[in-house]
């Protein structure tokens, strides 16, 4: 059996009538709102307009530098993109990439939290600091220090690392389909892991220590502790953190851009919408494949809400 905080619920008087929510809710929902509202209005304004844009677009057969042989074609984008192979192509790579890096980033990201969490405090700053440091460092500028860390003429890989074997002054990792992506995954797990560790480090201080102690003094061992206790008192900051991390890696395209350039197979989505729109200047096929990262990215937020079966509302972490 799982430990978890049970619910504290008070049982009203039997005469008592039935008013719904609780003053206090009530108040922390309006607060909530107050708190929020604002941001929330920006954040819709700002992505409301190009949203739309792109769904009305995409609707038209609009090529940038023929502006005047602009037609409506209703819905034919969609079903050039979706028949196309590229298309397909490309959601496999992107897949694969979500794939290896958060699985990567959740166990690599779970480990460095319970290093922050349980370091001496005397150090404890410096290695929060130092765990964190990739996070802050623009992705572009991560994507090309990687980049020429393994490239075949400026790069130091092959030389540091040629007594493994497979490795050797000539490997072009970036000349394939397979080193590419292992490049690419290993950058992002790099530049990222920093930012699941720090959100599992919150959900980590959100563990009641009376249940910890409970299981102590049961006999529970460090390994029972964590399965039992730990992370089913977790389960929100772990949901949060592989949603949030998951629509970003579905949207990966810097390190693409600098490492490959879509080259060996290694095109993302967020790649052909830039190729289609940017490089083609095919801004209603462009805008198709961005109004389907889109449906894409709101499909996985859904099935990870619906999957986990979590209230964020309700997950206050009290002790």
């Amino acid at each position: 059996m799982t430990t978890t905080v049970p619910p504290t619920t008070t049982a009203p008087p039997a005469t008592a009538p039935s008013t719904g929510a609780s003053d206090r809710a009530r108040g922390e929902q309006r607060l909530g709102w107050m708190l929020a509202g604002p941001a929330f209005a920006v954040m819709l304004l700002v992505t409301a307009y190009p949203i739309g844009q792109a769904v009305y677009q995409s609707l038209f057969a609009y090529r940038l530098t023929d502006p005047e042989n602009r037609r409506f074609v209703g819905l034919n984008n969609y079903g050039v993109v979706l028949s196309d192979a590229i298309w397909w192509q490309s959601i496999g790579v992107t897949v694969l990439i979500t794939v290896i890096t958060v699985v990567v980033e959740l166990i690599l990201g779970f480990l460095l939290a319970l290093v922050m969490a349980n370091a001496l405090k005397s150090i404890r700053p410096v290695v929060r600091a130092a765990i964190l440091l990739p996070y802050a460092i623009i992705t572009v500028v991560s994507a090309f220090a990687w980049q020429f860390a393994f490239d075949l003429n400026s790069g130091f890989v092959n030389s540091w690392f040629s007594w493994i074997p497979g490795i050797s002054a000539d490997t072009d990792w970036f000349g394939s389909f397979g080193s590419s992506i292992l490049v690419i995954c290993l950058a992002e797990i790099w530049k990222t892991t920093p930012f699941i560790s720090l959100l599992i480090l919150a959900g980590l201080a959100q563990v009641p220590d009376v249940l910890q102690e409970a299981a102590k003094v049961d006999g529970a061992s460090w390994w029972q502790r964590m399965w039992k206790v730990t992370i089913p008192n977790m389960k929100a900051a772990i949901m949060v953190a592989l949603l949030f991390r998951t629509l970003d890696a579905f949207r990966v395209f810097d390190s693409i851009f600098v490492m490959t350039a879509g080259a060996n197979g290694t095109e993302s989505v967020s790649f052909l919408a830039y190729r289609q729109t940017i490089a083609r200047l095919e801004v209603g096929l462009g805008s198709a494949v961005s109004v389907l990262l889109f449906i894409a990215v709101v499909l996985i937020a859904f099935g990870f809400i619906k999957g986990f079966k979590v209230d964020l509302s309700q997950a206050r972490g009290e002790k």
